[in-house]
């Protein structure tokens, strides 16, 4: 009997060290597949067309008796160059209620768009020109995910930045645009990303919208959108994410050092050779310092980008955004990595003092102590980094 007592003693102590969010993480998995008609393995769920879906609980807490949770779906594909990542916050008495209300949300929020993509139902037309190049776009757009909103006939959110969605796609494959608003009394969020990156200037469309619109003096309301863009051609751009993002590592792991004019021309001829591409490896070595000094300084910035193109009075500047221009954000992904290992404070400033932005905020504090103003970095408002590549033929990817 002792023995039995033992098992049935272990079999209790494992039950109780089990962990809570490895079981709401079963739950979600299990019930998405089960609405998807997926295949479940090694802890993912597998789509026809390429598609897998993995999840990570991001907090599961209980509050007064209901399960607080906050679930993070990942979806990847081949075609995606980073994961689509969607966080989605549930609730309920159980857990299985929690679990159940999150994959509710994902599906009708995220999936539904994806889902179209891949039928192709319902596809309309995007038309985008830049820089002398055309891409054609097909959009798919889900209804609005909502939560405490009442007696307001949905919105179609993404027909306030109609206009200006084609201004932020480039030649990728794929990009996804997520528009998420909430409002408690005098609290707002207005968020818009496209690909995972914010859109601030987007933001300001929906401002008026959220004023007006949304009544939240009672209860928390949110609105929530997401439509998926599919280029019609295959994406042929000459390099990928992983090029790109070990090239700027390298970068950086010379700029830090780097303490003549000589040691910058070495660098330069450097990243040629790592990228094989010279007009890439100007783009990495002019925009690390900018991104730099953005981090570092915290000076607003908006989503342009500036290509000047030609000498002297005729030189014209070119506006077009950052998410049109696919290095920017896997170049701001190697210096975020770079800033959290906490590098030396003096190799840091080395990068950023080859930054013109940094040249341009460290004149306008001067001139404004001159003139009796005290002027901080986050007063200053920058529309975005001007650039010139002095290759011909040179095409943003």
């Amino acid at each position: 009997m002792g023995l039995f007592k033992k098992k049935n003693n272990q079999k209790n102590e494992a039950a109780a060290q089990a962990d809570p969010k490895d079981e709401v993480k079963s739950l979600i998995l299990e019930g998405l597949n089960t609405k998807l008609g997926g295949t479940l393995y090694d802890d993912c769920i597998i789509m026809p067309k390429g598609f897998t879906i993995d999840v990570q609980i991001g907090r599961l807490e209980e509050s007064e008796g209901i399960q607080i949770l906050q679930a993070i779906f990942i979806i990847k594909h081949d075609d995606f160059d980073e994961p689509l990542i969607e966080p989605v916050d549930a609730q309920g008495k159980e857990l299985k209620e929690a679990a159940d209300m999150s994959v509710e949300i994902f599906h009708g929020g995220v999936w539904h768009p994806l889902d179209q993509s891949m039928t192709k139902k319902n596809p309309q037309h995007v038309s985008v020109d830049f820089l002398n190049q055309h891409y054609d776009f097909d959009m798919y757009c889900q209804s609005v995910v909502r939560i405490g909103v009442k007696d307001k006939q949905p919105t179609m959110l993404v027909n306030y930045i109609r206009s200006e969605i084609p201004k932020y796609l480039g030649s990728k494959k794929y990009y996804w645009l997520r528009i998420y608003l909430a409002k408690y009394k005098e609290k707002q969020i207005i968020e818009v990303r496209i690909n995972g990156s914010v859109c601030v200037q987007l933001a300001e469309y929906f401002k008026e919208y959220l004023e007006k619109e949304m009544d939240a003096e009672e209860t928390f309301v949110s609105e929530k959108q997401y439509a998926i863009f599919v280029q019609r051609e295959d994406d042929k751009c000459p390099y990928n994410k992983e090029t790109i993002m070990s090239a700027a590592k390298e970068t950086i792991s010379m700029m830090e050092n780097i303490t003549s004019r000589e040691e910058y021309i070495a660098m330069s001829e450097k990243l040629e050779e790592l990228t094989g591409d010279k007009n890439l490896a100007a783009e990495i070595r002019v925009f690390i310092p900018e991104i730099f000094a953005k981090l570092t300084l915290g000076y607003r910035e908006g989503d342009s980008l500036f290509l000047l193109e030609g000498e002297g009075d005729e030189q014209q500047s070119i506006e077009f955004k950052k998410t049109q221009l696919r290095s920017y954000f896997y170049l701001q992904q190697a210096v975020l990595e770079y800033l959290s290992t906490r590098p030396e404070q003096e190799k840091v400033s080395r990068i950023v003092t080859n930054s013109v932005a940094f040249r341009e905020l460290r004149r306008a504090i001067e001139t404004g102590k001159e003139n009796g103003r005290e002027i901080k970095p986050g007063d200053l408002y920058v529309p975005g980094t001007s650039y010139k590549i002095g290759h011909e033929g040179y095409r943003v990817w």
